[in-house]
């Protein structure tokens, strides 16, 4: 079994505001012949996704902070191409947390299998059938609680978490589904594609009085992927018993200053509403009951989806920025 060279993105320092290619580094580094129980595994698509902007900072979050001089770490998705594992023969498709390499080499624990599934992209495991589209239907079901009849509100509508989660919450029986976008293009898409009764621009301004003409009687359900007016907005939106599932808060991600909190929080009493913050981590025993619908969903043609793909190892730190700056519709993926 052979010598090889892996190409990977490290953090060389942490960002202060917008992160900048200066923050990272394209390294090589060089593995050598297979040991008892690993395998190589060649990459098709590497994932980027907004809340690696945190692990990028030292402060304290549900997960540890990506390391200086270390690797950036996250989904990702390949083919086995040597082994010395009994479990994983060459040839077997895997999904792993190794992040942003070309190829890499470790013990076969490390990676989980998958089924190769004729006419189905690997890239959807990234995204819709995986972690993505898990997290949308846990914020919905479990957190936000959401019942047949709602009407829903989902910001960052136009991302990898908001296109699944209106039609997941369509599939569960929302009576209406709305979602914020920042381009005309993508606020047509919503409703165009992804079965959104109504979509607006943010950056139209007035997030508050947008989302009011668009749910005139109220919204029940809010999750949120951008934090700031968009809380603010479904605050004042808000029916009695309103719900909100708090996936992310892009919006602040790449603040110097303190941010100003919503000025109706007084809502939360006088309405009896409930916030809650969530990740997926504590929720993954529910992979098989999402897999399950989803598959099923998605055999019907229920399902549709839409990602944004970039070439080549060398050109993921450009990928990461341009998500973050919202150029992406759908999923953001590196393809090796």
């Amino acid at each position: 079994m052979s010598e090889f060279t892996s190409t990977q993105i490290q953090l060389a320092s942490r960002p202060t505001g917008w992160p900048t290619a200066e923050n990272f580094d394209v390294t090589t580094t060089s593995y050598g012949p297979l040991e008892a129980g690993q395998v190589r595994v060649k990459n098709e698509f590497i994932s980027v996704d907004p809340y690696m902007r945190g692990r990028m900072s030292a402060a304290r979050s549900y997960v540890a902070p990506y390391e200086i001089g270390g690797p950036i770490t996250g989904g990702a998705v390949g083919r086995v191409v040597e082994s010395a594992s009994d479990e994983l023969p060459v040839g077997a498709v895997v999904l792993h947390q190794h992040g942003w390499s070309d190829t890499i080499q470790d013990d076969a624990t490390t990676f989980n299998q998958i089924p190769e599934v004729p006419g189905m992209p690997l890239s959807l495991r990234l995204h819709i059938l995986g972690m993505t589209g898990l997290t949308a239907y846990v914020g919905l079901t479990q957190i936000a609680s959401m019942k047949p009849g709602d009407t829903v509100f989902i910001s960052g509508a136009a991302g990898a978490v908001g296109t699944a989660a209106g039609q997941i919450a369509k599939l569960l029986g929302a009576k209406r589904v709305i979602g914020s976008a920042g381009s005309a293009e993508k606020v047509e898409l919503l409703t165009s594609k992804y079965g959104y009764d109504a979509a607006f621009n943010y950056k139209d301004g007035d997030v508050r009085g947008q989302l009011a003409a668009a749910a005139p009687e109220g919204i029940d359900v809010f999750f949120d992927n951008v934090g700031g007016e968009h809380l603010e907005a479904a605050l004042a939106s808000f029916n009695n018993g309103g719900r909100a599932a708090l996936c992310g808060a892009i919006s602040g991600y790449n603040s110097t200053q303190k941010l100003a909190g919503p000025d109706n929080m007084a809502n939360l009493i006088t309405r009896g509403l409930k916030l809650q913050g969530f990740t997926l981590s504590s929720y993954l025993h529910l992979s098989e009951e999402f897999g399950a619908k989803m598959g099923e969903w998605f055999a019907s043609g229920k399902i549709a989806y839409d990602e944004t793909i970039v070439d080549g190892i060398e050109n993921t730190v450009e990928a990461f920025l341009n998500m973050m700056q919202g150029a992406n519709t759908g999923k953001m993926l590196v393809r090796i």
